[in-house]
Formats: structure tokens, C-alpha cells, sequence
């Protein structure tokens, strides 16, 4: 079984700055890749950020220059700088992990629950 977890999500006015983490645990052999998605009231789902195994990132257009993704792979973690915050960026942030949990298996991407950041003067 594999738990993905978010935190970190809050209330920030614009132009101020959050960090949020995603701890991935349970039965892990290697984490191919992880990433944060987010989806606002009314729109569907959208990729955010992205870090492969190899340290390679990608970002939205919007996010590019203001969010930064990193991971601490010790603690099977990935966390989501954010900067700059604008009020677009209001939504429910998810964290997804392409997790093999056995050597020999296939991958399998786990959704955590969310986290609410909410930018709002």
C-alpha cells in the first residue's frame, strides 16, 4: 500500500509565498516521478510542475520563473515553492507519484487527498 499526503496549503495574500509537501509512503522500491497538479472551483484538472527521477523539472507556463519543484528523496518527499502568488493560482493542489512498489511490477500513480491554497487579499 502506498500513502501520498499533502500539507502545507493556507490562506496568502497575492504576491506572498507558501511551500507545500507531499510525503509519499508505504510500499516504495523507486519513485519514477513526481508532481503537482491543481484544480480551481468550476475547471477541470491541470499539471503544474513535475520532477523526474533524474532531477529534470517542467512547469506551466504561468507557474515558470515562480514555482520551484524539489525533492528530498530520503523521505520520499517533493515539495512545491511558490512565489508571486496571484489569485489564479487559488485551488486545490494535488500530488501525484509513478511509484514501483516491488522490483519487477509495473508503476502505479497515487493521488493524494489535496491541499487548499487560497490567494486572496
Amino acid at each position: 500500500q502506498v500513502q501520498i499526503v499533502e500539507s502545507g496549503g493556507g490562506l496568502v495574500q497575492p504576491g506572498g509565498s507558501l511551500r507545500l509537501s507531499c510525503a509519499a509512503s508505504g510500499s516504495i522500491f523507486r519513485i519514477y516521478a513526481m508532481a503537482w497538479y491543481r484544480q480551481a472551483p468550476g475547471k477541470q484538472r491541470e499539471l503544474v510542475a513535475t520532477q523526474t527521477s533524474d532531477g529534470s523539472t517542467n512547469y506551466k507556463d504561468s507557474a515558470k520563473g515562480r514555482f520551484t519543484i524539489s525533492r528530498d528523496n530520503p523521505k520520499n518527499t517533493v515539495y512545491l515553492q511558490m512565489s508571486s502568488l496571484r489569485p489564479e493560482d487559488t485551488a486545490v493542489y494535488y500530488c501525484n507519484a509513478e511509484i514501483q512498489t516491488r522490483w519487477g511490477v509495473r508503476t502505479n500513480n497515487y493521488w493524494g487527498q489535496g491541499t487548499q491554497v487560497t490567494v486572496s487579499s
